[in-house]
């Protein structure tokens, strides 16, 4: 008697990791890119922003500009990256008309929206990892709540991975994905406490720094190296919490309606 033949596993498991193990693949293959480049460019700030104010500005008290700068260039190196990871892989299979081999398995916009957020805070994780262990021998900082570290990693990582969901979505072409990164992701990262402390900005500029939600992202993250941060932490993880359920809740939307996916 013949051996009957193997039957694929249809479970919707089976499909939510097949798609999660493709988005993962999708950088790691490129990896010289994806995360060697992030991490050469987060050390180069770190080369020239500690060389020219390591001996002129001391943010917290005991706590070297090195030291402080690191966290919040690991920081900005996630959220980065797990902002194009996802928002990248959806305009490209949009544009080169792949997107429908995605669409056309009987995925949930649950598992759409789980697949490409786990992917991304992988690559912002494993980008982040490399841009510590690089710069740790500038300036190694301490690691006084390392609770708080991860999870300003994960809250921080996911939000940027489901706003990535949502700028990929919106966009339909590279022309508008880079607007918005450059319009909106850069300048909120950059303006969110990275190089500096926002209590040493004018009283206005204080006020916009706080209705940004990438600072309490990486003002969080800072307090568990340093116990030490410009808020309370708990007030930034409730905002980041906030921030992430709106994006969730967007881009969970978009993805239930087909908006822009289904033609």
């Amino acid at each position: 008697m013949s051996a009957s033949p193997a039957v694929a596993d249809s479970s919707p498991g089976f499909a939510f990791r097949t798609l999660l193990t493709k988005e993962v693949l999708r950088f790691w293959k490129v990896s010289f890119q994806t995360i060697a480049a992030p991490v050469l460019t987060a050390v180069l700030y770190l080369l020239v922003f500690g060389q020219v104010l390591a001996d002129h500005v001391e943010v917290f008290p005991g706590v070297s500009y090195v030291a402080f700068l690191i966290p919040g260039l690991v920081m900005m190196s996630m959220l980065q990256n797990a902002f194009a990871n996802s928002s990248s892989s959806l305009i490209q299979s949009k544009i080169m008309g792949s997107l429908v081999f995605v669409l056309l398995p009987p995925f949930s916009h649950w598992q759409l929206f789980g697949a490409y957020v786990l992917a991304s805070i992988v690559r912002g994780l494993v980008v982040g990892l490399g841009v510590f262990v690089v710069a740790v021998w500038f300036g190694p900082p301490a690691f006084k709540a390392p609770l708080w570290i991860l999870v300003f990693a994960l809250a921080g990582s996911a939000m940027l991975g489901a706003l990535g969901v949502i700028a990929g979505i919106w966009a339909d072409k590279f022309d508008q994905l880079a607007a918005f990164q450059n319009f909106v992701v850069m300048p909120a990262t950059f303006l969110s406490g990275v190089f500096y402390s926002v209590q040493g900005l004018p009283a206005f500029w204080q006020a916009v720094s706080h209705l940004n939600p990438f600072f309490y992202v990486i003002d969080g993250f800072r307090y568990g190296f340093f116990a030490q941060s410009d808020v309370s932490p708990w007030l930034s993880l409730a905002i980041v919490a906030a921030a992430l359920a709106v994006t969730t809740a967007i881009a969970l939307s978009l993805l239930a309606r087909g908006y822009k996916l289904r033609h």
